[in-house]
């Protein structure tokens, strides 16, 4: 251990010892940690205002109905909803794509999904 570390346990446990953590706000509740690494630095502040104000980033949104879609399509529903479903699902990866800057990987992700469901979906002979 580095001797910096050593100081700062010490003095951690010295304030146990005295007591100070005993009444800290949120003590025996579960530490919620917001995962924002995919957030470009530059927008992740913004996002943290939104959040707490109680808004949604567009993206979070989509990805919420996309993954609605991809379980009304693993529920083995009928060829017509099956082709509505994924019609919307190629829809919302499209917007999706071009909001994170239209690189085009997930409109490929669609593609291999399509044929993928749709091999899946063939009974063997």
């Amino acid at each position: 251990m580095f001797l910096i570390d050593e100081i700062a346990e010490q003095r951690i446990r010295e304030a146990i010892e005295r007591g100070e953590f005993d009444n800290l706000p949120g003590k025996g509740e579960p530490v919620v940690l917001d995962d924002d690494t995919l957030v470009p630095d530059t927008l992740r502040v913004a996002y943290r205002i939104l959040k707490n104000a109680g808004f949604v980033p567009p993206e979070v949104e989509l990805r919420r109905e996309i993954d609605d879609v991809e379980q009304l399509l693993a529920g083995a529903i009928g060829p017509e909803q099956r082709d509505a479903a994924e019609r919307r699902l190629r829809y919302l990866l499209t917007r999706l794509d071009l909001a994170r800057g239209g690189g085009g990987s997930l409109l490929m992700e669609s593609r291999y999904h399509g044929r993928l469901s749709a091999r899946l979906g063939r009974r063997p002979r």
